[in-house]
């Protein structure tokens, strides 16, 4: 017997988040009526993530689920949201919730004004759109966003899932989403760099070195914040700072590259942030500075960790 309050879910775009989110809402005994997808991979994922669950058409969905999720692209949510008010496909009463996280729920204002009910509900996780996804969301947030009264809503839906909602307030959401996307994605080309470099100096297993080293630090910064910050910026080292630039530059061949720019780039940041806590005197800041814009000085590397 199925749960009091139990949904007919439709979900929209079989990528990765919909079809994960999907088999989320049907281990907590909502019915899934319906999926669409189009490429060949979204429809593996379908079948994979949501067994049994028919493939239909979007105007379909919409006007059989009780519950409809949009997992779409960003640039796509309006128009299609649009495309389908004009249609006339919401329906007064049913709960309408997509995944961006740009977005709050202005952009469902065609489903406002057919007497849906609009919410965001937005996984701050990757996923990779596999059956080990569903383990994530047992430690994953979701920024939330719905009017006052349908708060609640969106935060059960979010709790069914094994998840934790956090509510994000309308007028944040870029900034919210800007932070994720930030620590995670330049993460990736931080990673991808730094292997890179490795690799152009005979490290044959760059990710079994950075691995230990990159964990502990995002646990420490992650614990204890700035506080564990640490490495030749920090201290003040502007020999090693500039001898680091210099290699870049001569690594880059002068021309540039996306990893010195990053290098200089966060430099620059570090050395800001730790002026402004404190951690660096104004002299050493300005010598760091200094050491970023070269010519590289004379310096020996700092005997002290990374």
């Amino acid at each position: 017997m199925a749960k009091p309050g139990r949904l007919g879910v439709g979900i929209i775009g079989a990528g990765k988040v919909g079809a994960v989110l999907g088999a989320a809402l049907r281990g907590a005994e909502h019915a899934v009526i319906g999926v669409s997808a189009v490429s060949d991979s979204s429809r593996e994922r379908a079948e994979t993530l949501l067994p049994g669950v028919p493939i239909l058409e979007v105007r379909d969905i919409v006007e059989r689920a009780e519950l409809v999720l949009l997992a779409v692209p960003d640039d796509a949510l309006g128009p299609l949201v649009e495309g389908l008010g004009r249609l006339g496909a919401w329906q007064p009463g049913q709960l309408v919730a997509h995944t961006s996280g740009r977005f709050g729920v202005g952009i469902l204002h065609p489903v406002r004004a057919a007497g849906a009910v609009p919410l965001a509900l937005h996984p701050a996780m990757t996923f990779t759109g596999m059956s080990l996804d569903l383990t994530r969301l047992l430690d994953c947030t979701f920024g939330v966003t719905a009017d006052a009264a349908m708060l609640p809503i969106a935060q059960a839906l979010v709790v069914e899932m094994g998840a934790e909602p956090v509510a994000i307030a309308e007028a944040d959401r870029v900034l919210y989403h800007a932070a994720l996307a930030h620590g995670s994605n330049h993460l990736v080309t931080l990673v991808a760099q730094a292997s890179q470099l490795l690799s152009e100096v005979g490290v044959e297993a760059p990710e079994r070195m950075l691995g230990p080293l990159l964990r502990a630090t995002l646990e420490n910064a992650l614990a204890s914040g700035e506080a564990a910050l640490t490495g030749p910026v920090a201290r003040g080292d502007t020999g090693t700072v500039a001898a680091h630039a210099e290699a870049l530059r001569e690594y880059d061949g002068g021309s540039g590259g996306d990893i010195l720019e990053a290098y200089l780039a966060m430099a620059r940041a570090t050395a800001r942030r730790a002026g402004s806590r404190g951690l660096l005197k104004p002299e050493q800041r300005e010598g760091i500075s200094e050491a970023l814009d070269g010519p590289a000085h004379d310096g020996q590397p700092s005997p002290e960790g990374p």
